[in-house]
């Protein structure tokens, strides 16, 4: 089963525009087309293009996807080398979340801070009011 490239945009979450885009740098490969000239995705594109999707959301850059991208194209040779980008992105999302991490402690304790400030304040005006 195929479909258009309307249907694989909703489907994958991209624009049309990002889907052309991913074809001309090399990032995916060239969709059939049917008798009109219209580009049909696979279900292979598809699943190419969440796997893509999630290395974009984790930070990878467009060129490291690039180089991944060809060697997949060029198939076991390239297996190695495919691992070993794999392995050094998964590092620096592992960086990246233990920074995020490390915000989210900050933002807790500031939200806590505030909670306590709150929490005096109101019990400082109702001591008052019952005074």
């Amino acid at each position: 089963m195929t479909i258009s490239i309307a249907q694989a945009a909703e489907r994958s979450g991209l624009s049309i525009d990002t889907l052309r885009y991913y074809e001309r740098i090399g990032l995916l490969d060239p969709p059939a087309r049917d008798a009109g000239g219209r580009r049909d995705y696979s279900e292979d594109d598809l699943s190419w293009l969440a796997f893509l999707t999630r290395m974009r959301a984790t930070g990878m850059p467009i060129k490291m996807m690039r180089e991944y991208a060809q060697l997949r194209h060029r198939g076991d040779p390239g297996a190695a080398r495919r691992r070993q980008i794999l392995v050094e992105h998964r590092t620096a999302v592992r960086e990246r979340v233990a920074e995020l991490n490390a915000c989210l402690e900050v933002l807790d304790y500031k939200i806590e801070h505030y909670g306590s400030l709150e929490r005096t304040f109101v019990e400082g005006i109702t001591r008052g009011a019952t005074a």
